[in-house]
């Protein structure tokens, strides 16, 4: 067993990935928390992308209604974030994970099978909000935990390198609902897509959602939950764990928000409004509009895994820096070329995208180092699901209701840019934690607890 593996006295090895046994166990815990990260945000990339047919079947009202419909299934996720993060940090990471990923596909699928709004009246649309608010319940708990259960099967080492599959779930399933979406479209046509066939990429979450939770349900608990169960050092409940977090780590809270606020406001301007503006404000058509994103979402996958590696190297800080600096400086003009046509939306897609990557790549490894193991996934959870909800779902909504009332198309360019402000102000608060130890009960990069860990083993 390497140093760097090394638990304290009575602690449960990391994987070790340089024997068989080892990377066989590193690749199903990946597996488990990228299948299920995938299944969470293939819906919320489909949602974007069938959102003309939503609109069509759901809100003859208007599209302003289903991108609110979008900002819904947020509100729900703190809610989601305040039960299942202590139950994570109580009963354990896999527990919480099997049964959020079953909640949030079965709501997907059932999706699919909503009667219109031709059919039974505004039911259709108070069903379709009932399903949303259930899987932003469930994704309250999904992300938090599958980013705590990746980060703490992996290597201190290699964190980065590891957990940036993750995201690469996270991008596969944006990039999953939007080749099925546009694969759709060619074969089936616009009629039959508003028809029917926009049902079909709900339903396929159904088959997908009983593949992660197979292979959760293989694994056993993270090595350093279960140091911690054996140590005692669980919480005991709910309101004890947000009790502790609101009174001994507001700090990291607070800090985690701003970056949680930059992340997401980026995330769902790039990836979830993206369609809608294309479409709406660019005036690309559908198919082509889909083709651009999913060419940057393809591009975006492949890098990712590189950014992780980079993180390990370098730190988690460099590249944020990077990425948040990089960020506020493009936004402007790549905003301005993606209003040029494909060829000028494209390459502002991609630029925008890369820089993304930098923050993306390291979410595994940077948030769940930012509290200590006993109130980790509470941690995580509750700060994550709050800065989402309040900046990072209603972003479509609020791009879209400000360019409707100023006219001024460059509004996701500003709006991103202000959100990486934010992230900015946060980033001398951050600890680097880069190979730094997350076990116990002391908060990782912590200088007095790296002493003791040091003189602990």
């Amino acid at each position: 067993m390497t140093a760097e593996n090394q638990p304290p006295a009575g602690g449960f090895d990391t994987p070790e990935t340089d024997t068989p046994e080892g990377k066989k166990t590193i690749r199903r815990a990946i597996g488990a928390s990228a299948v299920g990260n995938a299944t969470e945000w293939y819906d919320y990339g489909v949602y974007a992308v069938v959102l003309t047919y939503i609109t069509a079947n759901f809100f003859p009202g208007g599209a302003e209604w289903a991108l609110a419909t979008f900002a819904i299934s947020f509100l729900a996720r703190p809610f989601g974030g305040f039960i299942w993060g202590p139950l994570g940090d109580r009963l354990g990471r896999k527990a919480v994970l099997s049964l959020t990923i079953i909640l949030m596909a079965g709501a997907t699928f059932s999706i699919g099978l909503l009667p219109t709004f031709d059919q039974i009246g505004y039911w259709a649309p108070a069903l379709l909000v009932a399903l949303r608010i259930l899987q932003g319940f469930s994704t309250g708990g999904e992300y938090g935990g599958a980013a705590t259960f990746m980060a703490e099967y992996s290597p201190d080492k290699k964190r980065g390198f590891l957990g940036s599959f993750l995201e690469f779930g996270t991008i596969c399933g944006f990039a999953l609902g939007t080749a099925v979406t546009l694969f759709l479209q060619i074969l089936l046509g616009a009629e039959a897509m508003t028809d029917w066939g926009w049902r079909i990429p709900f339903l396929i979450a159904g088959p997908m959602g009983l593949i992660g939770w197979y292979l959760r349900s293989k694994l056993e608990d993270t090595p350093v939950f279960r140091e911690l169960e054996n140590e005692s050092g669980t919480e005991d409940s709910g309101p004890t764990t947000l009790k502790h977090l609101a009174s001994k780590y507001w700090r990291p809270v607070l800090t985690m928000a701003g970056l949680v606020i930059a992340l997401n406001v980026a995330n769902y301007t790039l990836l979830s409004y993206m369609p809608t503006y294309l479409q709406n404000q660019i005036g690309l058509s559908d198919d082509g509009s889909l083709t651009l994103i999913l060419i940057g979402q393809v591009v975006m996958m492949l890098l990712i895994p590189f950014a992780g590696a980079l993180s390990d190297r370098v730190g988690r800080k460099p590249l944020w820096w990077v990425s948040l600096v990089g960020l506020f400086v493009a936004a402007l003009p790549m905003y301005m070329l993606i209003g040029t046509g494909f060829t000028g939306a494209l390459i502002g897609f991609a630029v925008l995208g890369i820089l993304y990557v930098l923050q993306l790549a390291t979410i595994s490894a940077t948030f769940p180092a930012m509290f200590p193991a006993h109130v980790r996934f509470a941690g995580f959870a509750v700060t994550y699901n709050l800065a989402t909800a309040l900046f990072g779902g209603t972003a479509p909504l609020a791009n879209e209701a400000l360019i409707e009332s100023t006219g001024n198309l460059l509004v996701p360019a500003f709006y991103m840019m202000a959100a990486c402000l934010i992230g900015m102000i946060a980033m001398p608060f951050v600890r680097e934690t880069a190979g730094e130890s997350i076990r116990g009960t002391d908060t990782p990069g912590d200088p007095t607890a790296a002493e003791l860990a040091t003189t602990r083993s």
